[in-house]
């Protein structure tokens, strides 16, 4: 595709989408509901197809050398895809917040100010590898009144354009439309500089990929950008702690999945509990092929573990988001050398202490400075689904609007308004 006709496809799309912004911000809840509840109908009862078209994709990466954790991310399971299915119900049921009115309070003047709950508008989502973003984008795009431009990744087209075809027939058999949700059908990278730099139609920018496509679009966007560049998530091992219920949670946090944002990447051992501790986790790690990148003080611990793959950790490590069978593990004084290590080489996303003294985990909370913070729990639950939030747009480790996973109220923007009852200035 030429850069003339690019530029006219997306401008076709952007006028389409800011079309039906207006009569997204204005459909009921039920209208919505039925959408929604039509898209998870339509997934369950297309799974087959979805594969075939999903295989396509399969075939294409494995042929390209695409890692197999990528490949991985690429994949529509059943079970990836009734979880979609799950989070359209869980939208559906939760309550409708667009037009909601809070903090209403009378002004000495007379007037009663207060602010409403309303739509951004068009959001324009930009994503690598995982086709069952479209769903959540689409499913998190009609709960909160708005239009999206979806741009999913090339190795991902074939799973993408069926996902989207399903979610616009959802759309139409609503009422709703169709263009309130649109797929972006062309590969052409030229594309993505075209969706980020058009402010009369695009109100925020989503990416949700690797790092290199989150630094250029937040470098090169002319709209505003939510984003999260990488998850190097930490679990912190706390002295005192169950060290049993420890090894599980490190374990899962590690281990349920490599490929996500929220898998932890670091792990710190308290030196009270390390020699109790390393071991059971070591062993662990040791029989799923995990490679151990640690500090000198965890090496001589861990080393000892039969069939454990332990390497030096340099200072990169303490930085890097894996997504591979590798942990980097440290020892550290307490609580204080923890929180100071997590605070300098996390990425802001999410942290967990596994403690059992309650002051530990207070200050834990309060001072790691990082989009979710746990206590006893796996950073593989930092997701919008897992969270209630029915599904996630993305997680933000930004400050500012949206932090944490975006679900429906961070698509929403407040306005304020004001009732009176014919007063004047004076």
């Amino acid at each position: 595709m030429n850069a003339t006709s690019t530029s006219e496809l997306m401008n076709t799309l952007g006028s389409q989408a800011k079309a039906a912004s207006a009569l997204m911000a204005k459909a009921g809840a039920a209208t919505k509901l039925k959408a929604l509840r039509e898209l998870a109908r339509l997934l369950r009862a297309s799974v087959e197809p979805l594969q075939v078209e999903n295989a396509k994709d399969l075939v294409r990466a494995r042929a390209a050398g695409l890692a197999e954790p990528m490949v991985d991310r690429l994949k529509l399971t059943p079970k990836v895809l009734e979880t979609c299915a799950e989070g359209c119900e869980q939208l559906a049921a939760m309550p409708d917040i667009i037009g909601e009115i809070m903090g209403m309070k009378q002004q000495p003047s007379g007037i009663r100010v207060g602010q409403m709950r309303v739509p951004i508008g068009v959001f324009g989502m930009i994503y690598e590898s995982r086709p069952n973003v479209t769903i959540e984008a689409a499913s998190l795009s009609i709960k909160s009144g708005n239009a999206c431009i979806l741009r999913g990744g090339s190795e991902a087209i074939d799973s993408n354009r069926a996902l989207a075809a399903l979610v616009q027939q959802a759309l139409v058999a609503a009422g709703l439309p169709a263009d309130a949700v649109q797929l972006v059908p062309t590969t052409d990278r030229a594309a993505v500089g075209q969706l980020i730099a058009m402010p009369q139609y695009v109100d925020v920018i989503i990416p949700r990929g690797g790092k290199g496509l989150i630094e250029r679009i937040s470098a090169e966007a002319k709209v505003p950008v939510i984003k999260h560049l990488d998850g190097n998530c930490h679990t912190y091992v706390d002295d005192p702690c169950d060290i049993a219920m420890a090894v599980t949670v490190a374990d899962n946090a590690k281990t349920q999945k490599y490929s996500p944002c929220n898998a932890t990447e670091s792990l710190l051992v308290a030196r009270g509990v390390a020699a109790e501790f390393l071991p059971k986790i070591g062993a662990v790690y040791a029989a799923k092929g995990v490679e151990m990148r640690g500090c000198p003080e965890a090496m001589a611990i861990l080393a000892a573990v039969p069939g454990a793959t332990v390497a030096a950790a340099t200072e990169q490590d303490w930085s890097e988001e894996y997504l591979a069978p590798i942990v980097s593990v440290k020892l550290v004084a307490g609580v204080d050398e923890a929180i100071a290590h997590i605070n300098r080489y996390s990425s802001h996303h999410t942290d967990a202490i596994l403690t059992t003294d309650h002051v530990h985990a207070q200050r834990f909370l309060r001072e790691v400075d990082s989009a979710s913070v746990m206590v006893n729990a796996s950073t593989r639950f930092a997701d919008g689904f897992e969270y209630g939030l029915g599904a996630e747009i993305g997680i933000s480790t930004d400050k500012f609007h949206a932090r944490g996973p975006v679900g429906v109220e961070g698509l929403t923007s407040l306005k304020y308004v004001v009732l009176g009852e014919g007063e004047i200035r004076t």
